[in-house]
């Protein structure tokens, strides 16, 4: 038995913070039925990278797996009157609207809690549903200048460089889905359900929750570096290194170290816990210049053997293809019905009593449609009505195999 099976989730969010939590509930077995207008959910249009496939693109197949799709107009008081349904027999409800677009809607807490009153209601924002910020749009790699942690590294006078991924969105994804397991706790316990809140800006403070209070606690200010250095707060050297012929990341190396594998003794005149910091770009310096001397491979193999933190710097098609990813089995494969094999990231934990699976593959718009309202007990004829009229999308139907 799989770990969720038989909680029904109500996945009405949108773009990648709302659909990445989903899935991870619906990874671990629950019932995902993603809620999506006739036109298809935005991700599908607007894909990262411009992957956009035959007819589903990479972004929306990545944040969609072991989901049901229902394509519905909630603008329609049909569409709506659907959804209440749906949201009368579901587990958890998981929205990323805009501030007020739940109300228009008529999905909003309130509203569902008195259709009901178990149902755990998962609501993820930018900045919180109050406050000044509360109609921002909440956006990756503005939420990450606002946090704090870019002033961590970089070089003075140049600009901070925000991360090459989705940073905020991935915390504020699993912060939705712990709240959504812990509110499923409670709930097995007393029988209540009740709102979760969620919002992308506290999922990234939250992060930071070592280096801010180093700030907050320890009263050391922010500082970057005229030389190579990855974290205000950690000692040199540490960061990525070119070698004579690529990179390469090395951290926490002694000082005893690098002077006998660069044979250099001007390391001997630090003791890196006390001038890790003050004398960080004079440390940084001669490890880049000793570095410059040598492939990369040559360093990982005389700095390994020496008992130095220290590795590659690795493109995806490296990433691939490394042993221990392999090994761990760190990506899945399955077949789609218009994509093909499609093979994405996989599962960041394991479970001893239950397995993690791809059972569906990303569905299509609409895929589900007739069958999630036959489940809701509305006849043939009310569906083909709803279908016939625009309030619902539905897709041919496809029966893919899983790999």
């Amino acid at each position: 038995m799989k770990t969720l099976e038989g909680i029904r989730v109500l996945d009405v969010s949108i773009a990648m913070s709302g659909p990445f939590a989903a899935q991870k509930l619906a990874d671990l077995g629950a019932d995902v039925v993603k809620v999506e207008p006739v036109t298809g959910e935005w991700q599908r249009h607007v894909s990262a990278g411009g992957a956009r496939g035959n007819e589903v693109n990479a972004s929306f197949l990545s944040l969609n797996r072991n989901k049901r799709s229902i394509a519905l107009d909630l603008k329609s008081e049909e569409g709506r009157r659907v959804v209440q349904r749906l949201a009368a027999e579901s587990d958890v409800f998981l929205q990323n609207y805009r501030t007020g677009v739940a109300e228009r809607l008529g999905v909003d807490y309130e509203t569902l809690r008195a259709i009901n009153p178990e149902l755990i209601y998962v609501s993820m924002s930018g900045y919180g549903s109050t406050g000044p910020y509360a109609t921002r749009p909440g956006q990756d790699v503005i939420l990450q200048a606002m946090s704090g942690g870019l002033r961590s590294a970089g070089v003075p006078g140049e600009a901070p460089r925000p991360a090459p991924f989705f940073l905020v969105d991935a915390f504020a994804a699993y912060s939705a889905f712990e709240g959504a397991l812990a509110a499923l706790l409670h709930r097995f316990r007393t029988g209540e359900g009740q709102l979760v809140e969620v919002n992308m800006l506290d999922a990234i403070i939250a992060a930071q929750m070592q280096e801010i209070s180093v700030h907050t606690v320890g009263g050391i200010a922010q500082s970057t570096a005229e030389e190579i250095h990855a974290h205000s707060y950690i000692r040199a050297p540490y960061g990525v290194f070119p070698t004579a012929d690529g990179f390469i990341a090395l951290s926490f190396a002694e000082s005893e170290m690098l002077a006998r594998v660069f044979d250099d003794e001007r390391f001997l005149r630090f003791d890196m816990e006390r001038d890790g910091f003050a004398h960080k770009d004079e440390i940084s310096r001669l490890v880049r210049e000793g570095l410059a001397s040598g492939s990369t491979e040559h360093w990982l193999q005389v700095l390994t053997a020496a008992g130095a933190w220290v590795g590659p710097v690795y493109g995806y098609d490296d990433l691939l293809t490394d042993p221990q990813v392999v090994h761990n089995g760190s990506f899945v494969e399955y077949e789609h019905p218009t994509e093909g094999t499609v093979r994405t990231p996989g599962f960041n934990f394991r479970l001893g009593a239950s397995r993690q699976e791809v059972t569906r593959p990303a569905p299509l718009v609409g895929q589900h449609s007739g069958e999630i309202l036959a489940e809701l007990g509305l006849e043939r004829a009310e569906i083909d009505t709803l279908i016939a009229s625009g309030v619902v999308r539905q897709h041919p139907s496809y029966t893919p195999s899983i790999v």
